[in-house]
């Protein structure tokens, strides 16, 4: 036990901070551009529709480092956009805090989504209908009746989307790299002490994990629990 707490004291506690702000920056990403990307989506025809909600949702089946394939394709600084990006506006994403967010960015926003297109699949358009009988204006409609009306199932796709990018490896790992103190997460650092063979702070970033993990589980059946309590009153 003693031991324990000496290698919790020195431990290095920057993987826990990349990870959780790269999370939170990846959340509140996902959120307003899967809410967009849904709502747009419940406009377009069913042919256009079905080829951006394949194109959208395609991260859900490839495995990570696939994506993590075609993010260095695309931005690396030997091809012609990342080349351009970093010579003209001096913005590097390949092995750069930066390039964790987008990495984890394309992971998670399936999730986010897929939840709120299936939210607003779900939204009883008889209010919808009288919100225009009413006069009030798309927008209005959409802030004032459809986003609230749809609130528990945008808040699962968030919750579900910090979850997702809290766990994010195979991208990150090839396109952001795993630099200390810059770009390296607990996803990362846990494989890196294995490869050392030091399974006791292996232990202890999996055990923090597993605590982040859960509590995110707890939060989503809270929010399931409320949803299916106002269903049922």
């Amino acid at each position: 036990m003693d031991k324990l707490f000496v290698i919790m004291g020195s431990l290095d506690w920057s993987p826990l901070f990349i990870t959780l702000k790269t999370a939170v920056v990846v959340t509140v990403l996902c959120f307003f551009l899967g809410i967009f990307a849904a709502a747009r989506m419940m406009h377009m025809k069913k042919g256009v529709r079905a080829v951006l909600d394949g194109i959208f949702t395609l991260p859900m089946v490839l495995p990570p480092t696939v994506a993590g394939f075609f993010l260095l394709l695309v931005f690396s600084l030997r091809r012609p956009l990342g080349a351009y990006l970093y010579g003209e506006f001096d913005i590097k994403l390949v092995q750069t805090w930066a390039g964790c967010v987008l990495a984890a960015f394309i992971i998670a926003f399936p999730l986010m989504y897929t939840n709120a297109r299936a939210a607003f699949e779900q939204v009883d358009t008889d209010l919808i209908d009288a919100g225009k009988t009413l006069g009030m204006s798309d927008r209005t409609i959409f802030l004032r009746v459809v986003i609230p009306a749809a609130g528990p199932g945008l808040a699962s796709g968030a919750v579900l989307s910090f979850a997702r990018s809290i766990g994010e490896y195979g991208a990150t790992s090839m396109f952001a790299g795993n630099i200390a103190g810059r770009t390296g997460t607990i996803a990362q650092q846990i494989a890196y002490v294995i490869k050392d063979g030091d399974y006791l702070k292996a232990g202890i970033w999996t055990a923090i994990v597993v605590a982040i993990a859960f509590f995110v589980i707890l939060l989503l059946n809270l929010l399931s629990n409320r949803k299916n309590d106002k269903r049922w009153k």
